[in-house]
C-alpha cells in the first residue's frame, strides 16, 4: 500500500474514540427527523474542534449544518452526508447514527491529512436531516447547497457489503374522502360512507397491480377510518407511497393510481381531497467512477463485497435527489447482531452500537477516506468522476 494512504488511515484509526462517544451519544437520542436538534450539535460541535468553520441552520432547516476545511487554493471539492434522524419506536433501527459519525469522521480524517499532504482542497461535511420522511436532502438541493460539489459520498449500514446499491424513485399522496355523517343504524341511508372511498382504493390498486412493471411498488396504510361503528364515517384518509425505477415509470404509475382514487370516490358517492408530498424523491444515479474507487479501496483493506443482487430489496432515500445533481456514492457497510439481521428491525437497531456495529462504521471512514484520497490525489479522477455522471441518463 502507498506509505501515505497508510498515513491517512492512520488519521482514520485515530478518530476511533471520539467516533465510539458520538456513536452511543446519538444512538441514546434517537432524535426524529427535523428535531435532531442534540444529534446535529454532537457532530457539528466535533467537526468545529477539527478546524472546520460551521454554519448551521442551513436551507431553512434548524438542524441541517454545513462543515468546511479549505487548505490551499481550488481543487475539488467533496462532500460527507451526515444523515441524522432516528425512526419512531424503533431508534437508529436505520442506522443513521452510524451515517452521520462516519462520515464525520471522514472529513475530519481528510482535511487533517489534506492540509498536510494535498496541493489544494475542500472537504465539506453537510448535516442532512430528515432523510426518513424524505425531505432534508432534497430540500438542500432545492436550496441550491450542493452546487460547487464535486462528489458527494456517505456509507449506510446493512447487513451485506455493497458498493454500488441502487435505490427507487418514490412519490407520496395523501387520499382523504369526505362523506356525510349519520345513524349507522336508524338512518344509513341518509349518510355517504367516506370509508367505503378508502376500502375501493384498496381494492382499486390491488386489481392495478398486476398490470404495472415488476419494479412499481405500491403500499399504503388507513390513516383515518371513522370514529364509532354506530356513525356512518365522513371523514377517512389513506397513504400511499409509489415506487418505480425511473422517473417516467413513477410518473405513470402515480398517475394510475390516481385514477384508482379518483374512481373510488365516484362509487362511493364521496369527495376526494389529494395532498401530495413535498417532494419526489429520485432513483438512485451511482457513479461508476466513485464505486471504483471504493472498490480498491476495500480491496486495499482486504475485504470482499458481497455478492447478493444489488438491484433487489430496494428502498428509496433523498440521496437520489442529491446523485441527480452532483456525482454521488452510498455503499453498504455490513454490521450483525450475531447474525444476518434486517434493517428497521429492532435487532438491527440494537446491532449499531454493539461491536460489529463500531466495526462496520470504522469500516466506513477508512474506505471512504481511501475513496476521497483518489479524488484529491487525482483531479483528473473528479473529471472522469463528472463525465460518468453525465453520461448517465
Amino acid at each position: 500500500m502507498d506509505p501515505r494512504k497508510k498515513i491517512l488511515l492512520s488519521e482514520a484509526e485515530g478518530l476511533r474514540a471520539d467516533a465510539v462517544r458520538m456513536l452511543r451519544a446519538i444512538s441514546g437520542y434517537a432524535e426524529l427527523g427535523l428535531s435532531e436538534v442534540r444529534t446535529s450539535a454532537v457532530l457539528a460541535e466535533f467537526l468545529g474542534r477539527k478546524g472546520f468553520r460551521v454554519e448551521r441552520e442551513i436551507a431553512g432547516m434548524e438542524t441541517a449544518f454545513r462543515a468546511e476545511y479549505v487548505f490551499g487554493k481550488g481543487g475539488p471539492s467533496v462532500a460527507f452526508l451526515c444523515e441524522m434522524d432516528a425512526l419512531p419506536g424503533l431508534g437508529h433501527a436505520c442506522g443513521h447514527n452510524i451515517v452521520g459519525v462516519s462520515s464525520a469522521c471522514t472529513a475530519a480524517a481528510v482535511a487533517s491529512f489534506g492540509a498536510r499532504r494535498f496541493r489544494a482542497g475542500r472537504v465539506v461535511a453537510l448535516g442532512t436531516p430528515a432523510e426518513e420522511i424524505g425531505y432534508g436532502k432534497a430540500r438542500m438541493v432545492r436550496e441550491g447547497i450542493f452546487e460547487g460539489i464535486d462528489a458527494a459520498m456517505m456509507v449506510h449500514p446493512s447487513s451485506r457489503r455493497h458498493v454500488a446499491k441502487g435505490y427507487l424513485a418514490l412519490h407520496k399522496v395523501r387520499f382523504t374522502y369526505l362523506g356525510k355523517a349519520s345513524h349507522a343504524a336508524a338512518y344509513p341511508e341518509h349518510g355517504i360512507n367516506a370509508l367505503d372511498g378508502v376500502l375501493l382504493l384498496f381494492q382499486g390498486i390491488a386489481a392495478l397491480r398486476q398490470h404495472l412493471p415488476e419494479t412499481v411498488r405500491i403500499h399504503g396504510i388507513v390513516t383515518e377510518g371513522g370514529r364509532a361503528p354506530n356513525i356512518i364515517p365522513e371523514r377517512a384518509q389513506a397513504y400511499f407511497y409509489v415506487r418505480g425505477e425511473t422517473e417516467e415509470e413513477l410518473k405513470e404509475a402515480v398517475r394510475r393510481v390516481r385514477q384508482c382514487a379518483r374512481g373510488a370516490a365516484k362509487a362511493a358517492g364521496c369527495r376526494l381531497k389529494l395532498e401530495e408530498g413535498p417532494f419526489t424523491l429520485s432513483a438512485m444515479k451511482v457513479n461508476p467512477v466513485l464505486a471504483d474507487s471504493y472498490r480498491r479501496a476495500l480491496r486495499l483493506l482486504g475485504l470482499a463485497e458481497s455478492g447478493a443482487p444489488t438491484n433487489k430489496n430496494r428502498g428509496s432515500s433523498d440521496i437520489g435527489n442529491v446523485s441527480q445533481v452532483v456525482p454521488t456514492l452510498q455503499p453498504n457497510v455490513p454490521i450483525s447482531g450475531g447474525g444476518n439481521v434486517e434493517i428497521h428491525t429492532r435487532p438491527f437497531e440494537e446491532a449499531t452500537t454493539s461491536p460489529s456495529g463500531i466495526e462496520g462504521m470504522m469500516e466506513g471512514i477508512r474506505a471512504l477516506s481511501l475513496t476521497a484520497y483518489d479524488l484529491f490525489a487525482s483531479p483528473a479522477r473528479v473529471r472522469e468522476a463528472w463525465e460518468a455522471f453525465r453520461a448517465i441518463t
